[in-house]
């Protein structure tokens, strides 16, 4: 179903609710610059790392589409757990599972509060940037510590540049691929608006630092579009 969130006039801030849910997958194919690129540099890492089994947590896993291509791939008797707290998108994420017989866990959860078990990955596509940045390196230190040695965090996150005019250009390079993708100046506005306050980006030295400062030895981008970026923290 195609995106047309933004089409009409906004009344709230932004939620990952029904209506997100049911296009969520157009809406970050367009939204998110040479996305499937992005996700298959994620899948390689995690494929690599779970050669040998173990267990992977997918926080934010909105749709399970990331969890089923991992899944697909997968040739080890690896635990793939999916956590969420849409239940909208959780519902989609389950139809999805259940249609191609995927053996993935999906889970409604506060990935604040959620009691991990001792993991080999930890993934998280755009969703660090919508915890409050006072309770973030609190998220990191907990997923330091429930990985285990030389295991993996990747992480995808809008980045912001803190050089004023740079920092500008980039968002107008932004706007010009949604542009491309079909959204018009009045969707970008409304979803601009919508996601003030609500999305809060770290630059990409402010994720770095964060996460060695939480428990990870190294820390790097593997991919970069413009103010996307992809990391790996290495435990």
């Amino acid at each position: 179903m195609n995106d047309k969130v933004f089409t009409k006039p906004i009344k709230k801030q932004f939620e990952f609710d029904e209506e997100v849910a049911a296009v969520f997958d157009d809406m970050l194919e367009r939204s998110v610059p040479f996305y499937k690129e992005s996700q298959k540099v994620t899948q390689f890492f995690a494929l690599k790392q779970l050669e040998n089994g173990g267990i992977l947590y997918d926080l934010g896993c909105s749709t399970a589409s990331l969890l089923l291509n991992i899944h697909r791939k997968l040739k080890s008797d690896a635990t793939l757990i999916g956590l969420d707290n849409s239940h909208a998108m959780l519902e989609q994420a389950r139809k999805k599972c259940e249609a191609y017989g995927a053996k993935v866990e999906i889970e409604y959860a506060d990935i604040l509060e959620y009691d991990y078990k001792e993991a080999d990955v930890f993934i998280s596509n755009y969703t660090l940037q919508f915890i409050r940045p006072l309770v973030r390196e609190e998220l990191i230190k907990k997923i330091a510590t429930s990985l285990k040695k030389d295991a993996i965090f990747i992480f995808s996150e809008k980045v912001i540049s803190h050089h004023s005019k740079l920092n500008k250009d980039l968002i107008e390079c932004y706007y010009d691929f949604k542009k491309e993708q079909g959204y018009s100046e009045y969707e970008i506005m409304q979803k601009r608006e919508a996601l003030e306050n609500v999305l809060v980006p770290y630059s990409e030295d402010e994720n770095i630092k964060m996460a060695l400062n939480c428990g990870f030895s190294h820390c790097e981008v593997v991919f970069r579009w413009a103010n996307f970026a992809t990391f790996i923290a290495v435990k």
